[in-house]
C-alpha cells in the first residue's frame, strides 16, 4: 500500500518521506568503467520510487558523451537530477543546462569550469598527491595498470570486485580527457557533491575546491574513488536529498 503524505498531499516513499516531485534521476558513469557499477544505487532508489536511467557512454570523446546523456534526458518525462561519477562530472556539467534538469549531483567527480578538461583539472595536482597509475596511451586509449586498480580505484571494495573492474576496464579516449567544457550547468542550477575523502583517483582537496567553486552543497565520506559502489546507500540518500531541494526550489 502508498503511503501518503497527508501535509502535502502526495505519495511518501518507504521511510515515510514525501516523494519530491522531481521523480527522475539520470546516472552517468565515468572512466574505465560503465554504468552497470550504479546497481546498487539504482536498486535503492527505484525501492524509494525514483524512475532511474542510466547512461552508456562510450567515453570516446566528450562531445559524444554528452550527446549520449542529452539522448537520455530527452526521454524524461518530467524535471531530471543528472549524477555524475568521476569523468561522468565533466559530462553532467556539459549536459546539464539541459532543460529536464532540475539539478546536478557529483560523486568524487570532476566538475569543471567553463573552457576546462579533465588534462586541465589533472594539470596540477595538490602536493602529495598521489598519481593515479595510467598507463602510456594505447592507440589513443588509456587504461589503469590492473595490479595497481584496486589500490587506487577500489580501496573500499571487496578484492574480488575489484580484481573484476581491474579486468574489465573500459578504454577511455585520450580525446575524451582534452574534451572543454562550454558553459557549466552548474552556474544556473543548484549543485550537490559528495567527497570520497580517501580518493586516491581524484584527490579530495581538489572535490573540495571544485564543490565550493559550484557553490555545492557538500557531504564527505570515508570511501574510495568507487564510493558510488562501497556505499551506495550514501550516495542515494544525497540524490534523493537533491531531489526533495531541488523540488523546492522549483
Amino acid at each position: 500500500m502508498i503511503e501518503v503524505d497527508l501535509v502535502r498531499g502526495r505519495p511518501a516513499n518507504r521511510k515515510g518521506h514525501p516523494m519530491a516531485d522531481v521523480r527522475n534521476v539520470v546516472l552517468v558513469h565515468g572512466g574505465f568503467v560503465d554504468g552497470s557499477g550504479w546497481k546498487g544505487v539504482y536498486d535503492l532508489l527505484k525501492a524509494d520510487g525514483f524512475n532511474v536511467s542510466v547512461v552508456q557512454n562510450q567515453t570516446l570523446s566528450l562531445e559524444s558523451d554528452v550527446e549520449t546523456t542529452r539522448n537520455v534526458l530527452d526521454l524524461q518525462d518530467g524535471p531530471t537530477i543528472l549524477v555524475g561519477h568521476s569523468y561522468g562530472g565533466v559530462v553532467i556539467t556539459e549536459a546539464g543546462g539541459h532543460e529536464r534538469v532540475a539539478g546536478l549531483v557529483y560523486i568524487a567527480a570532476f566538475a569543471p569550469d567553463a573552457g576546462e578538461s579533465v588534462n586541465a583539472l589533472i594539470a596540477d595536482p595538490p602536493p602529495g598527491a598521489p598519481v593515479p597509475p595510467i598507463l602510456p596511451p594505447q592507440d589513443g586509449f588509456l587504461f589503469l595498470d590492473r595490479e595497481k586498480f584496486a589500490e587506487s580505484f577500489a580501496a573500499d571494495l571487496p578484492a574480488e570486485l575489484a580484481a573484476f573492474m581491474a579486468d574489465s576496464q573500459v578504454p577511455w579516449g585520450v580525446e575524451a580527457l582534452n574534451g572543454a567544457v562550454g558553459e557549466p550547468a552548474w552556474r544556473g542550477k543548484p549543485s550537490w557533491y559528495l567527497v570520497a575523502t580517501e580518493d586516491r583517483m581524484i584527490p579530495p582537496p581538489a572535490q573540495r575546491v571544485m564543490s565550493e567553486r559550484a557553490g555545492a552543497t557538500v557531504v564527505e565520506a570515508s570511501g574510495s574513488h568507487s564510493i558510488y559502489v562501497s556505499q551506495p546507500r550514501t550516495t542515494a540518500d544525497l540524490i534523493a536529498q537533491a531531489a526533495r531541494e531541488a523540488d523546492r526550489a522549483q
